[in-house]
């Protein structure tokens, strides 16, 4: 910022010297001199000397416009850089107070105590910190993954595989339709008790507070329960489009978000029945199966989709995972199989239960 503010300062006095040239140049034109050959040629010679210093001064009032919009542009980021610093400044003393608070000076509290009263001063970026100060209960918790903006409600899963899981999305009754605008899947819908979408602007906060890990468990009407685990899962926000990011695989289930080359939903846009981002180039994959989701051209995974209460026919708009055991065979009739229970949970990659 201090070079082009020198930057800056030295064309205004470039300007301000090529300004005082003009003004002379226009006083010497005024007063040509005596009347001849010699004064006529004069004039013209000063009349150049003007046009080249106008000019001149044109030249760097322009230079002077970029470097005040260049200077715009580093102090926008300069912000955001201190934005940034700041957030970290506020976890480093959020880590502190978390390690002081299980020393005291004196004689400490008993369990019971510490757990009965309120702790205001803390931010609870996501389900795992309520689970690392002794909570076990799985219910809905208020967590801030940013300082920068507003709290908001979280399913937490306490119990299963070790606890500390945020809970993102959830199927298990068709209670909820899943065929909604882009604005609804960027604000989440439902009922954070059964069936939901959290939010794809909430979604982008938690995953961008700490690196996470995506778990997916699926069950069908046979009873037959997978689950497949990303090692990273990452959505970033609306300006780009809610873009997807997923780790390494690893499961039962199949690894059904990067089923081939031309089904692969890693590091593809979010697409709604209204917002077609998709890479289908002859129509919008959202409108056409009914739901939100990160589609290729179309899907080799979809767990938005409509929720079948058994299996169907027709077009395979219903929750699918394309590597589950036995969706690519043929069906008598063309029945396609659908899902009972889908969830899909996070949490950081370093919790330790």
């Amino acid at each position: 910022l201090e070079e082009v503010f020198r930057e800056v300062q030295t064309l205004k006095d470039a300007v301000a010297s090529l300004q005082k040239s003009c003004q002379d140049c226009r006083l010497q034109a005024d007063d040509p001199g005596p009347p001849g050959e010699n004064g006529d040629l004069r004039v013209q010679d000063l009349e150049s000397q003007v046009h080249e210093l106008s000019s001149e001064l044109k030249g760097a009032r322009e230079e002077i416009g970029a470097l005040h919009r260049r200077l715009e542009k580093l102090s926008l980021v300069n912000m955001n850089n201190i934005e940034n610093y700041v957030d970290s400044k506020v976890a480093n003393l959020t880590f502190v107070v978390n390690s002081l608070d299980g020393k005291c000076s004196s004689q400490c509290p008993s369990q019971e105590q510490i757990q009965s009263r309120p702790v205001q001063h803390l931010i609870y970026k996501d389900c795992s910190d309520y689970y690392v100060i002794g909570r076990r209960s799985s219910e809905t918790y208020r967590v801030t993954p940013d300082p920068k903006n507003s709290s908001f409600e979280v399913p937490c899963d306490m119990e299963r595989l070790g606890g500390g899981w945020t809970v993102l999305q959830a199927r298990l009754d068709g209670s909820t339709n899943f065929s909604r605008n882009w604005r609804d899947y960027k604000e989440g819908f439902g009922n954070l008790h059964r069936e939901f979408w959290l939010g794809n602007d909430k979604i982008h906060l938690l995953t961008k507070s700490k690196e996470m890990i995506l778990r997916i468990d699926l069950e069908d009407f046979e009873g037959v329960k997978l689950y497949a685990v990303y090692d990273h899962f990452y959505v970033a926000n609306e300006f780009l489009k809610y873009r997807l990011h997923v780790g390494s695989y690893s499961g039962t289930a199949g690894d059904a978000l990067r089923f081939s080359k031309h089904y692969n939903h890693d590091l593809k846009f979010f697409t709604t029945p209204d917002r077609d981002n998709d890479r289908y180039p002859s129509g919008n994959c959202g409108r056409y199966y009914s739901s939100g989701w990160w589609f290729d051209a179309c899907l080799s995974a979809n767990l938005n989709g409509k929720y079948y209460h058994q299996k169907y026919r027709g077009v395979r708009n219903g929750i699918f995972w394309g590597t589950w055991p036995g969706v690519s065979e043929a069906q008598p009739n063309g029945y396609k199989s659908s899902f009972k229970r889908v969830t899909m949970m996070i949490r950081p990659k370093n919790f330790k239960p």
